[in-house]
């Protein structure tokens, strides 16, 4: 009888901050218990923890490296424990790194920048698609990714790799939304642009927003609470014959 009143529950991926963490407050708004993952900063993720408990669902922030295969099992090991379920997983977690042409580039930079971004998503996809396949005695699901503009645009002379790991991410979409389609599991993508988080300090320009607002067709920058409305919009039965699909959300760039 528990099961049938058991909320469902989302992974949000780097939840602990900026998009992540708008998508996790805005999911316990909207019903769901959420686990959360983070890497270094602990006290946010358990900030924004405490704010899905004071909203009357459940919460579990656990520390994993989306590029560590150990710790990505370990993580969903902690959601079997505690949940014993997975409805939505959220590959948001990623990294920039500052601005730089291409020849300035380290390959251990490349490295780090495609095991966080690209294959880091594809192994949480992996362990989510064991518990949500109907191969799998699982009761469906719903994965999103969480790419950028950069992958249509390229970020020249500003985050080419960064750019280029997103685009291996929407290449990873198409195909693993096809290979799953039929098993209960739908396969989607949001691109958000230019939004007012963390990450632009980690690339060197806190300011960057204010600086490209003016070549935004709205002529501003997005807020991670608008990231996080296509996330679960996504998420829910409302997209319920949506799958392998792009959602921009740039303002129109």
């Amino acid at each position: 009888m528990q099961a049938s009143t058991q909320a469902p529950l989302i992974l949000i991926t780097g939840g602990g901050r900026g998009v992540g963490a708008a998508t996790a407050r805005l999911a316990a708004a909207q019903g769901y218990d959420v686990a959360l993952s983070f890497v270094s900063n602990e006290a946010a993720a358990r900030a924004v923890a405490a704010e899905i408990e004071a909203a009357g669902r459940r919460a579990l922030p656990v520390r994993a490296d989306n590029a560590d295969p150990e710790q990505v099992a370990a993580l969903f090991a902690a959601i079997d424990r505690n949940f014993g379920r997975i409805d939505v997983l959220v590959n948001n977690a990623a990294i920039i790194a500052p601005q730089s042409r291409l020849e300035e580039l380290g390959f251990e930079r490349m490295q780090r920048m495609f095991a966080v971004n690209a294959i880091g998503p594809m192994l949480c996809a992996q362990h989510a698609a064991k518990r949500m396949s109907y191969r799998h005695n699982g009761r469906g699901g719903v994965v999103i990714n969480v790419s950028s503009a950069s992958a249509r645009l390229g970020s020249p002379n500003e985050y080419v790799d960064y750019a280029a790991s997103k685009g291996a991410l929407e290449t990873f979409t198409t195909g693993f939304a096809k290979e799953v389609a039929r098993e209960g599991i739908r396969v989607n993508c949001i691109r958000p642009g230019h939004i007012y988080t963390q990450m632009h300090a980690s690339g060197g320009e806190p300011g960057r927003v204010d600086r490209v607002k003016d070549s935004i067709p709205m002529g501003r920058g997005g807020q991670p609470e608008e990231v996080a409305r296509a996330i679960l919009w996504l998420a829910s039965a409302e997209a319920s014959f949506v799958t392998g699909t792009f959602l921009d959300v740039t303002g129109g760039k």
